[in-house]
């Protein structure tokens, strides 16, 4: 119960944190980014008229459509708009299309000069809200559904709006505090009991610190982070995948696309204007100094030839790791406040750090009589800037020639949450199961098709049995990789009824190379929609997923995600076959496929997962909340026996063992985080049902028993 009640209040916390903001200032505008703002809503608009796959008609409907999505994003919460605002802004509700063509934004102008006025009245309606004591004996709700609830009419009924929300946060709190004074006395009944009233003070003041450090770090969201939310209420009409990236964005986009970056290899935070090292990056240079550890802030930032450092108290996060960040090679001077007070100044060489937990990895598993691979793949990522830096398609190879050293007989492919990454790399990896063909059909936007094709038909690695598992959140590139071997008869796919249903391609075009004499800086990118891909047996992945072989019941089974629950998504079509030959290298495809269906369907623990999830879905839908302390805990208590049936879901533990592989074995040795993370994956896998049902299908696959003659394995298409 613990578990489900503390996830809850997390939630509502985390919403309100997410979505509040204060302290900005409007003394000045710089004129110039009006100008620049106006160029880049002409440059946009330009692009995308011209490159997209599908580019949308600029109308009254269309119009409507942006307003109300910004609106929405602009304040979620609705902790800051008046109704008086609200339809002083709907005056641009039928001109946006207009403004476009014109390269205005006087919407975008009026409601971030809004904002900021009501983000400053905000702030002081939390410090004085967050003085006075909350009433829990009072009857009281709120509801949750923020998007449905009408605007505040005045300040007063905006102020009521935040207490409520405010004291909402304080309940969770508020209650975990007298039931953990429960327990603690129950061991100890000699210990002196807090107040009720004690209690809920420190409730507030924990409460005030978090929020005010929130607020703090919010004053680093700029002008231009409001901007791109306002052209992305544009770009994502035209489909949802089509964004503007500012400059640092791109770079971010760029960093966890290739799993590397050049800098010292500290992940760093912001709290109270003061940075701090929140984790130390195996391998890269902070890591290898030993010079600087977890906690300590760093104070000033110096290159290797400046005279003066430059301090970063105060500093936006994102200029700070600017400043850190740099070539290989080069040298940054820290001054640090080391976890213990006293003051440092160390010299790191930045260098390539490798982000690990971009990277594809394995293990070897087993029961007591098969011996199985096992691949986490998390994305497809690549190198954009070097050819030869590390890929997925190679990667995984290089995985599929390890596991076969240790002996495996089956292979599982995981692309659970695997939200996608490069259409080379797909096929680059399909190659590794496949004879050479077609792996997708890729639609232009002159209505053109074009196949992309494994050529190297010597390179298949694998042809035993193999088990792809996906979910809700396999989306892009996952679903090209497991439609293409699902229309292959290649690999049996376990999962969620369908994937996302992301079935488009999606290229960056720089801004900058429009403008000539550019006086504005850097001008950032956008990621637009340019292609739409298709299965060789010519369906599409869009709206519709790939539906798995073997449907297993998930937590997000009955409730709404994917790319038909998106506002604006492209339409599903389909196109021509492509020429291939199915794989017939199974003997028993079929039974395999029918047996484990009927396996999940019968077993227990797969059918309390089904009731679990709806029951997941019921709760999504219940919005009203009391805010008076009974009230909230008979709740509490109600849900709690509601979830009792489900806490042995928690307690399952799969019959399997898993062990990493020789090489890694190896490098733990001498990096005691990688070995800290795997253990921590293996322990996840050791409770996951769903790897011992890809198990048990691997199992069961029988393969032909003609094992050199590849071309017997390999029949026309139907």
């Amino acid at each position: 119960m613990n578990f489900l009640k503390n996830n809850f209040i997390l939630a509502v916390f985390t919403l309100l944190v997410a979505t509040a903001s204060c302290s900005f200032t409007n003394d000045s505008i710089d004129p110039g980014d009006k100008e620049k703002e106006q160029l880049l809503v002409n440059l946009i608009s330009h692009v995308l008229k011209r490159n997209h796959f599908s580019p949308a008609d600029l109308t009254d409907e269309f119009s409507k459509d942006i307003f109300e999505n910004y609106i929405q994003d602009l304040d979620p919460g609705k902790r800051y708009f008046l109704q008086s605002d609200y339809e002083e802004f709907q005056a641009y509700q039928y001109l946006i299309d207009d403004q476009i063509r014109d390269s205005k934004v006087d919407l975008f102008n009026l409601t971030y000069e809004r904002l900021l006025k009501r983000q400053e009245e905000s702030e002081k309606i939390f410090a004085e809200l967050i003085e006075v004591p909350f009433d829990f004996t009072i009857d009281e709700r709120i509801n949750t559904d923020y998007e449905k609830i009408a605007y505040s009419k005045d300040k007063k009924e905006l102020e009521n709006h935040w207490r409520k929300i405010l004291k909402l946060s304080a309940l969770g709190s508020y209650y975990d505090k007298i039931e953990e004074q429960k327990e603690e006395l129950k061991e100890n009944p000699d210990k002196k009991q807090k107040s009720l009233e004690e209690l809920e003070k420190e409730t507030r003041a924990e409460m005030k610190k978090s929020m005010l450090e929130n607020f703090d770090n919010n004053d680093d969201v700029e002008r231009l982070d409001y901007f791109a939310l306002f052209i992305n209420a544009i770009t994502t009409h035209f489909d949802p995948h089509t964004n503007y990236f500012p400059p640092q964005n791109k770079d971010r986009f760029d960093t966890s696309m290739s799993g590397k970056l050049e800098g010292i290899g500290a992940r760093l935070q912001k709290k109270m204007d003061y940075i701090s090292v929140l984790e130390i990056i195996s391998g890269g240079p902070a890591w290898k100094s030993e010079l600087i550890e977890v906690g300590d802030k760093i104070l000033k930032v110096a290159q290797e030839k400046d005279t003066v450092a430059t301090s970063i108290v105060g500093m936006r996060i994102s200029d700070a790791v600017e400043l850190i960040k740099g070539p290989k090679g080069t040298n940054v001077i820290l001054t640090l406040k080391k976890v213990d007070g006293s003051i440092e100044e160390i010299t790191l060489t930045r260098d390539v750090v490798q982000i690990e937990e971009t990277f594809a990895k394995s293990v070897i598993g087993e029961d007591d009589e098969y011996r199985f691979g096992f691949i986490n793949l998390p994305k497809f990522y690549f190198d954009m800037e070097d050819a030869n830096g590390r890929a997925a398609g190679n990667d995984i190879a290089e995985e599929i020639k390890r596991l076969k050293t240790e002996g495996m007989d089956g292979l599982i492919l995981d692309l659970r949450n695997n939200g996608g990454g490069s259409l080379r790399e797909v096929v680059e990896m399909a190659g590794l199961f496949v004879e050479e063909g077609p792996v997708v059909q890729v639609g232009l936007k002159d209505k053109r098709t074009r196949t992309l094709r494994d050529s190297d038909s010597g390179r298949i690695l694998w042809e035993g049995p193999l088990v792809i598992m996906v979910n809700e959140f396999s989306a892009s590139a996952s679903e090209i990789l497991a439609a293409a071997l699902q229309d292959y008869d290649r690999a049996v796919i376990i999962g969620s009824a369908q994937t996302f249903g992301k079935g488009t391609v999606q290229n960056f075009e720089d801004l900058n190379q429009w403008v000539r004499n550019n006086q504005f800086g850097d001008l950032g990118y956008v990621k637009l929609t340019t292609q739409k891909f298709y299965r060789i047996n010519g369906g599409s992945t869009q709206l519709e997923g790939v539906k798995s072989d073997v449907v297993t019941p998930g937590r997000f089974s009955y409730i709404e995600v994917g790319e038909r629950d998106e506002k604006f998504p492209l339409p599903y079509d389909e196109i021509e076959k492509a020429d291939y030959k199915k794989f017939t290298g199974y003997t028993n495809l079929v039974e395999t496929i029918e047996k484990a269906q009927k396996r999940v369907n019968e077993n227990p623990n797969f059918k309390l997962l089904d009731e679990n999830a709806k029951w997941l879905s019921d709760q999504r839908e219940d919005n009203d909340i009391p805010l008076n302390l009974t009230a909230y805990a008979e709740r509490l208590d109600r849900l709690e026996k509601q979830t009792e049936k489900f806490e042995s879901l928690s307690d399952y533990k799969n019959n399997l063992n898993f062990d990493m592989l020789s090489y890694e074995k190896a490098l733990v040795k001498t990096d005691s985080a990688l070995g800290d993370k795997r253990e921590a994956w293996i322990r996840n896998l050791e409770k996951d049902i769903y790897v011992n049902e890809a198990v048990s299908v691997l199992k069961d696959l029988r393969m032909n028993n003609i094992k050199n003659d590849n071309k017997t394995k390999w029949s026309v298409k139907d």
